[in-house]
């Protein structure tokens, strides 16, 4: 219960350091090349460490909302698995870990608090609408908001890299909301997939 009285502060707090800019009064700038690889390509950002091979382990921990999560590898690729769910999406110009995606959040912490070994990066993305450089800070304050919620639940520093591509590794090409919805987002990315 403590550790979630304290991501929540830490929430607000993050929240409240929040810039005035928003993603659709910034001019709209050409796409650009996507990026392929974590720091790869013109403006990806990083933070944190370099990545290692996943440890093994076969531990079984809690899963959010009850029953059990295999902590292996394999469990990882198992769509019937929570962590096989990778992606947390944000609203409109926020970078807020919304309630809907903190059990995916919690899962992928307990198994890097499993596998001490495990290594993952989060990507952070913005929508199209925006500067390069705004959209570059807001990818990079929506992967460390992911990242901050899973050290409080058990993960280490040590084990997460944050990079953002602000606009430029789109989900879903289109200039409409349902684009821009699947494009703000975070994404987890565990080491040798």
């Amino acid at each position: 219960m403590r550790k979630w009285i304290i991501a929540a502060f830490m929430i607000a707090a993050i929240a409240g350091c929040a810039s005035t800019g928003t993603e659709d009064t910034a001019p709209v700038e050409d796409k650009a090349p996507a990026a392929t690889a974590p720091g790869a390509g013109t403006g990806a950002t990083t933070s944190g460490t370099t990545t290692a091979p996943i440890g093994g382990g076969s531990g079984v921990t809690g899963a959010p909302g009850g029953g059990t999560t295999t902590t292996s590898a394999a469990a990882l690729k198992d769509p019937r698995n929570i962590l096989s769910k990778r992606n947390i999406y944000f609203d409109y110009d926020q970078f807020t870990v919304k309630e809907e995606y903190k059990p995916i959040v919690e899962a992928h912490a307990k198994y890097l608090q499993a596998n001490r070994g495990a290594r993952a990066i989060i990507q952070g993305n913005t929508d199209e609408r925006g500067t390069r450089e705004y959209n570059i800070a807001l990818g990079q304050k929506r992967a460390d908001a992911v990242k901050n919620l899973m050290l409080l639940l058990g993960a280490t520093e040590i084990q997460i890299e944050t990079v953002s591509f602000g606009k430029e590794k789109p989900r879903r090409e289109g200039h409409d909301e349902s684009s821009w919805t699947e494009n703000r987002r975070a994404d987890i990315v565990h080491a040798g997939e």
